[in-house]
């Protein structure tokens, strides 16, 4: 699919700031103040220019209100109420911290179960999709949370929790590719069963069904990203796993090092998550004789 720059803004920032708060809400974060004031702030920060960006991946940004209106049935909704309520909620948690100096344990929790509860919901749109056989998986959401949550460690300054939670997101991301791979074969969908016409005998493409370019090739069919891919997995795998869980190493971690591994655990994100929807195969590729 087509990793629209929007999309993948929204889903690193977003999940970053929501991680932060997570971990702030469960006591991550020494000091008060302004140091507590800065902490917030980066939280509240990150994840309302991730929810800016999604704005932008809108096909009518100005009617965004209705994205609120379908809780019921749509995982979009969901995490546009849950967003909301985490910002309220870790809002009245950052200025009891921040100017009173006063961490309400009861609503730290509250504010850290609903930052995962939105982070969820996000992976969810993806992960419920039967079109796109390769995110219809426990492994993408799974990916989503502790992606988050390792990238709000690393802001927190909690160098241990985030070298577990680095190693576990490792671990997921190459099951996920491993399994990933073969899911679209797997699945069963073939140019056939689009067209229904498999009794018919061997079918081939004739001519494609455009002859130029449309919203389906260029929302829902994206090879060009996928023949890179191979070289891209090892280049975001290496800056968002391998080389924060270097730096962190004990005894190498300082603010320098804790902070160039936040940097280099961002990129990798960044390269991954853009891997996540250019290697996504949708099956609306079947009908131009694509995938």
């Amino acid at each position: 699919m087509h990793p629209a720059p929007s999309i993948i803004v929204f889903t690193t920032f977003s999940g970053l700031g929501f991680g932060l708060m997570a971990m702030l809400g469960l006591g991550a974060g020494k000091g008060e103040g302004w140091i507590a004031a800065t902490f917030c702030a980066l939280a509240l920060g990150l994840a309302g220019a991730g929810l800016l960006a999604s704005l932008f991946h809108l096909g009518q940004p100005s009617r965004f209100l209705k994205a609120f209106s379908q809780w019921r049935s749509s995982w979009l909704s969901r995490e546009a109420l849950l967003a909301v309520a985490t910002l309220l909620v870790f809002g009245a948690y950052a200025a009891l911290w921040s100017l009173a100096g006063l961490r309400l344990a009861a609503l730290g929790l509250l504010a850290a179960a609903l930052a995962v509860a939105t982070v969820f919901a996000t992976s969810m749109i993806y992960a419920q999709m039967k079109s796109v056989p390769r995110w219809r998986s426990p492994l993408t959401p799974a990916i989503f949370l502790f992606a988050s949550l390792s990238g709000g460690a690393l802001l927190a300054g909690e160098t241990r929790p985030a070298t577990v939670l680095l190693a576990a997101l490792g671990v997921l991301q190459l099951a996920d590719w491993f399994r990933g791979d073969g899911r679209f074969a797997a699945a069963g969908s073939t140019m056939a069963t689009a067209t229904g016409l498999g009794a018919l005998g061997r079918l081939r493409l004739l001519e494609p069904p455009n002859t130029g370019p449309n919203y389906l090739l260029r929302e829902m069919v994206h090879v060009v990203g996928r023949r890179h891919s191979r070289r891209l997995r090892p280049i975001g795998f290496t800056a968002a796993v391998v080389l924060p869980i270097a730096l962190l190493a004990p005894g190498a971690a300082g603010h320098l090092t804790v902070g160039l591994a936040v940097l280099a655990h961002v990129a990798g994100i960044l390269v991954l998550r853009w891997l996540f929807f250019a290697e996504a195969e949708h099956v609306v590729g079947l009908y131009y004789g694509k995938r």
